[in-house]
């Protein structure tokens, strides 16, 4: 179940604001955000605006960090698995950790820029198990998740090299970047942190990336991802995304972060964003699939795939008080008659829905928030995903959340 816990990328609206000449390693739905309305109110989690200092030859730079805890109670928790930790924190209906222990050193400006993340993390994901954030962290990306290289030699175009966020999705990779605490359902499918070269042009309120890279960080480059955005006007936008293996990844190659299955999959984002004074809507669907000749060599058969969707929202009540929902459904292909494969955690021929709810306070660097989850899965007679038999089909999470950023 873990397996569909991955890692997401940066917000420009909450983990660093840069204008949009210098998009570069943002997801593409952040940039239609940001592009579409930079001041727009429905941003939770805002960060303060960042330290700079001078640091001789390399320039200004700006700092930012943030320091945040959760704790989690949950109903069918999970049973203790035969490999890896037995005592993990999903094996208990309540726990806490630190969520985010992060510091943000960049300089974005000048032919050549940087930005650096380092830090402690954790991500946990609707309908799955998790760790401890010191196990997540050691198992993933390390203690430098997000860091890459940035030449610009114009405003509008820019090459970056080095651990870079994913163009694929609708929600980022850590906690304090999105309005939900916990990621969702769909950002199951999609890759995260990539080792690779990204290139970014913008023309207009068109924008496009193209990267080349190493998929769900399996040190083997043969992926190609894109994404292509429009803000038709201020208030609305539409974003394409794609990504997939050009080659096939032989599946030694598997991690917390590494997921074999999807690690050789194609996939596609569609969505459409609306972005008012108060509040910010984003709908959008998604496909995945996986080759027959992946799925053979892993000992299934046939091609296996996912579709799913999603809307997310969020609502600014004052200033300070903001709710943001999410709603998901996603299925999984073929069934275990066949020989088919859980692609999703649900298990083949299985359907999932989701409910999130999460009001947030924020004042200043501080902020707190609670949020309440609901996963509901259909799955073939006698099977489960949570529960300690592993027959329960669904699962209710209660999460608190605070912390300061600076």
């Amino acid at each position: 179940m873990f397996n569909r816990v991955a890692v997401k990328k940066q917000c420009p609206r909450i983990g660093h604001r840069r204008s949009m000449t210098r998009i570069s390693a943002l997801s593409a739905l952040g940039c239609l955000l940001c592009f579409v309305n930079e001041a727009a109110q429905a941003t939770p989690l805002e960060m303060p605006s960042p330290l700079t200092f001078e640091a001789g030859p390399l320039g200004t730079l700006n700092l930012q960090g943030v320091a945040s805890g959760y704790g989690v109670w949950q109903d069918n928790k999970f049973a203790p698995t035969t490999s890896g930790p037995a005592n993990t924190p999903a094996t208990k209906s309540a726990s806490a950790d630190i969520s985010n222990g992060m510091v943000i050193i960049q300089k974005n400006t000048g032919l050549v820029q940087f930005y650096l993340q380092a830090g402690a993390y954790n991500v946990m994901t609707l309908g799955s198990s998790y760790f401890s954030t010191g196990t997540f962290t050691q198992n993933t990306f390390g203690a430098l998740p997000v860091g890459y290289l940035e030449i610009a030699p114009t405003d509008n175009f820019n090459v970056q090299i080095g651990k870079l966020p994913t163009l694929i999705g609708a929600e980022y990779t850590f906690s304090f970047q999105n309005w939900n605490i916990e990621r969702g359902l769909l950002w199951g499918q999609e890759n995260a942190v990539n080792k690779g070269i990204q290139a970014n042009y913008t023309m207009g309120p068109v924008t496009a990336s193209l990267s080349w890279n190493d998929g769900f960080y399996s040190n083997r480059f043969n992926w190609l991802t894109g994404a292509l955005t429009w803000a038709i006007n201020k208030e609305n936008g539409v974003f394409f995304q794609a990504g997939g293996n050009m080659g096939h990844t032989n599946f030694a190659y598997s991690s917390i972060a590494t997921t074999p299955l999807q690690n050789n999959e194609s996939i596609y984002d569609l969505g459409y964003t609306y972005t008012g004074e108060n509040l910010v809507v984003t709908p959008y669907v998604q496909y995945t699939s996986v080759p027959a000749s992946a799925m053979t060599l892993a000992g299934y058969n046939g091609s296996q795939s996912t579709i799913g969707a999603a809307i997310l929202a969020d609502y600014s009540l004052t200033d300070k008080i903001s709710v943001a929902g999410r709603v998901e459904y996603i299925s999984n292909s073929g069934t275990a008659i066949d020989g088919a494969a859980s692609l999703t955690g649900f298990g083949p021929g299985s359907h999932a829905w989701s409910l999130t709810v999460t009001p947030t306070y924020q004042d200043g660097g501080f902020f707190a928030r609670a949020e309440l989850s609901y996963v509901a899965a259909t799955m073939p007679s006698n099977t489960g995903f949570s529960g300690t038999n592993g027959l329960a089909q669904t699962q209710l999470r209660g999460m608190l959340e605070t912390g300061f950023m600076f």
